[in-house]
């Protein structure tokens, strides 16, 4: 049987390729996608071809360039929805309908027409942006069978490449533009004035803000020296300075100018200005940027602000009145000693560690020296180190570039560049990585580092507070941390009480526990007993105040009658536990034990849950959930004892 013929002229491939290529060659923007069109459909001889972009988000197609027939189709758009398009762009594919077009795809109404022009095949393939995004396709339809040919199909993907390449160009010129705007936007509406000067000292552009300043115009100042517009003595003060920023390596083209300027209006008014002063190339000629602010108006300003300061100051004294401070609650004399040295170090720039056991609230501690210091208008950023896996702890302290690792897909900033001008406070800092130590170590003692993938180094100023509940010395001792590393952060030690040296604070931090989570809760609770009061001091509390948040939620939880149940909550009490695992003291014989035999009575408490749990740790019904404490909490316990299993 003879072979059906093509509705494609018999054109081979390289030629197609050649006449397209020399039908478009010339062109760009949408005058390339005119020619395109017109050449594909004339060298493919179909009934019609269109290149469209499209928008993913309202699942639509614009055609760029749509010939049918004998004619230009303009401004069409339609719904993807329903169309051999849509195969296109959802699969990303070479869609090929050999006929039965509108057979086959009869629910689009919006394409109902072409129905009407005897179209029965369709040819059409998706372009795609650098990171796999769909900008659009490349399509034909004829009145006759389109057969399958490879060749078709190449010219086909050839093109549509090229199409891609062109829609990115115009999406790059348009953002380029767009940018241009933004910039000059700024530019102009910056609340400093802006000069630009040439390498004579000679205006070539102004803002709206310098035109208000010196009383011009942009168009009446250009090319005028800018000398006119300083006293004598500025005017030469900003050429000295001008032949010291030429003589400056790159990137350090910059300066502040000390005591300013003295600037005069163009009516001839004087005025004493703050000013920076900044040298740019471009091509063979440099440039210098002037960016000056008048004092006089920033005196009014700064009055106003002094004012508003004032009242703010006074507006916290009455806040602090009304509520604790920092979230820190009690008046015992060892947090009144923990209280005293924050106000003595929070004004300093000064390192802190903070010593302590696990869930003694050493990091309400450290918020409370940041919100105390200078740098309490700046971000306070808090990393907790172990709870970082260890692949990507340089990244997440330091950052990272785009590709600098698998899966580091976009540059990110690392938390001691978003700490930057702020504090960073790393908790439990004696669990870090023995060789992040050392960069670790050049931030405390540089202010500098290279993000990771990076070759660039990054200042950033940053106050350090670090915490931990380890015995740092013994791990400089046992080789874990560095020495330098420890003595660089302990500047200023801060060793925040147990919970058990505290004793009187007990009370006023349960009664605000079961005020909180009352209310959290929905429920109305009688005040906490003396009964209770009694059984919660002599318990030791190995886990500490956080020990003491938890069973108090849990006897708020299971309170029966208005009044909280610590005989499910507290360890020992109810099914949770056997009786011999929690050894209660009453008051007189908590008084008198040593802190030595505090401890003692908590490793014999550790000790039986363990034995009790034959071991296990943590779970539903392991040592931790008996001793009501977190499982970290416990390990850290374990092997500050040197406990281990029979």
């Amino acid at each position: 049987m003879e072979k059906q013929r093509t509705p494609f002229s018999t054109i081979e491939e390289n030629e197609a390729i050649l006449a397209i290529l020399d039908g478009t060659s010339a062109e760009i923007g949408q005058n390339f996608f005119v020619s395109l069109v017109k050449n594909l459909s004339k060298v493919l001889n179909t009934h019609g071809a269109w290149v469209t972009e499209f928008f993913e988000k309202e699942r639509r197609m614009h055609a760029k360039a749509f010939y049918l027939g004998d004619g230009w189709i303009d401004n069409f758009e339609y719904s993807v929805i329903g169309t051999p398009c849509e195969t296109v762009v959802t699969e990303k594919r070479l869609v090929h309908i050999r006929d039965n077009l509108f057979k086959k795809y009869k629910g689009n109404q919006e394409l109902k027409d072409f129905s009407k022009t005897g179209a029965v095949s369709y040819l059409g393939v998706p372009f795609e942006d650098v990171d796999g995004k769909i900008l659009g396709h490349l399509s034909v339809i004829d009145t006759e069978p389109i057969l399958e040919d490879q060749e078709v199909f190449n010219i086909f993907r050839i093109f549509a490449n090229r199409a891609s390449a062109e829609m990115r160009r115009l999406r790059a010129e348009k953002e380029t533009i767009e940018r241009e705007e933004k910039l000059i936007k700024l530019f102009d509406s910056a609340m400093d004035a802006i000069i630009e000067l040439d390498q004579d000292f000679k205006v070539t552009r102004i803002n709206s803000a310098a035109s208000k300043v010196f009383g011009v115009t942009g168009e009446n100042v250009k090319g005028r020296l800018f000398n006119r517009f300083l006293t004598g003595d500025s005017s030469e003060k900003l050429l000295r300075l001008t032949e010291s920023l030429d003589l400056r390596p790159e990137g350090e083209k910059f300066i502040w100018i000390p005591q300013g300027l003295q600037a005069v209006s163009d009516d001839g008014q004087k005025f004493p200005a703050e000013a920076t002063l900044s040298r740019f190339e471009m091509g063979n000629q440099h440039f210098y940027t002037l960016i000056l602010r008048n004092v006089n108006e920033r005196l009014l300003s700064e009055q106003r602000i002094h004012s508003l300061t004032i009242e703010s100051e006074y507006l916290k004294e009455e806040l602090k009145s009304l509520t604790e401070s920092d979230g820190i609650i009690g008046d015992s004399g060892p947090l009144m000693n923990v209280m005293s040295d924050v106000k003595k170090v929070a004004g300093t720039e000064a390192c802190v560690l903070i010593l302590g056991e696990t869930g003694t609230g050493k990091e309400l501690i450290a918020r409370s020296i940041h919100s105390s210091s200078r740098r309490s208008d700046r971000p306070f950023i808090k990393v907790n180190c172990p709870a970082i896996p260890s692949s990507l702890i340089e990244s997440e302290f330091f950052g990272h570039e785009q590709g600098a690792f698998t899966g580091a897909t976009r540059k990110r900033d690392g938390r001691f560049k978003v700490a930057d001008g702020g504090t960073i406070f790393l908790d439990e800092i004696g669990e870090l990585p023995i060789d992040l130590q050392s960069k670790i170590l050049r931030v405390l003692q540089e202010g500098e580092f290279e993000p990771v993938g990076s070759s660039k180094t990054v200042k950033t100023d940053v106050r350090v507070i670090a915490a931990t509940n380890r015995d740092l010395l013994k791990e400089v001792k046992e080789g874990n941390f560095r020495e330098d590393l420890y003595y660089r952060l302990n500047v200023f030690q801060i060793d925040v009480p147990a919970l058990r040296d505290r004793a009187s604070d007990i009370e006023k931090l349960a009664n605000a526990f079961v005020e909180k989570f009352s209310k959290r809760n929905g429920i109305t609770l009688d005040p906490i007993s003396d009964e209770d009061i009694a059984r919660l001091s002599s318990y030791a509390w190995p886990g500490n105040i956080r020990e003491l948040q938890n069973v108090i939620e849990r006897a708020v939880i299971t309170s029966v009658g208005g009044k909280i149940n610590l005989e499910r909550a507290l360890p020992g009490g109810g099914d949770n536990i056997d009786t011999e695992i929690s050894l209660p003291l009453s008051e007189d014989e908590s008084r008198v034990l040593s802190d030595n035999e505090l401890k003692e009575f908590e490793k014999v408490n550790i000790l039986r849950a363990l034995n009790k749990t034959d071991w296990k740790i943590a779970g539903k019904n392991g040592a931790a959930a008996m001793l009501g404490i977190p499982t970290s909490t416990l390990n850290s316990k374990i092997k500050s004892f040197g406990l281990t299993r029979p």
